[in-house]
Parts: C-alpha cells; structure tokens; sequence
C-alpha cells in the first residue's frame, strides 16, 4: 500500500494531529513500515491455528475483600488547610438558581 501526503493529513485529520514538513514524511516512513509488516504478517498460514481470546492460560486469583480502618478521620483532616470538625472545607462550586 503506498502511503500518500493525502492519506496522512487525512489521518492526522481523524485523530485532531498536524504534521508539516519533516514530521510528515517521519510519519509516512512509520506508516509504511507498520503496513509492511502488518503484510509480513499476512503471509502466515493460519489455517489450523486456534483463535487466542486470551494471552495466557493463568487464572487470576482474587483475595476476597476485607473492611479494615486505615486511615482515621483524625489523620485524614489533620493537614487540611481548612476543616469543620468532621469534614473537609472547600470554596463554593455550585451556586443555587432560584
């Protein structure tokens, strides 16, 4: 496949991306050589060979989840800048429209 100016920009284009100059032709040298060893790969024979869902047969083996008091409320406050007994203090970010 031969990787073309316009088929560059109108990829940059679909991902928001602009290349000019040095860049653009860095960019097609990268795009032929990915489509040239996606077509290296294309030369396989894949016949008889199972379709992979996953890349490895390990099972992953979960702990099961146990509440515990790490940090307490105490700690947690204890370097804000400002607080009201329980809790954080912060500016205002919503306003009320009546």
């Amino acid at each position: 496949m031969k990787i073309s100016d316009e088929l560059v920009q109108h990829i940059a284009h679909l991902a928001r991306l602009e290349f000019e100059g040095d860049d653009l032709n860095q960019i097609k040298g990268d795009l032929s050589k990915i489509i040239g060893f996606m077509d290296k790969l294309s030369e396989l024979d894949t016949k008889n060979v199972e379709p992979l869902i996953f890349m490895t047969d390990k099972v992953n083996v979960l702990r099961e989840d146990q509440s515990e008091r790490i940090l307490t409320s105490e700690d947690a406050l204890k370097n804000a800048p400002k607080k009201d007994s329980d809790y954080f203090r912060i500016p205002k970010v919503l306003d009320k429209k009546s």
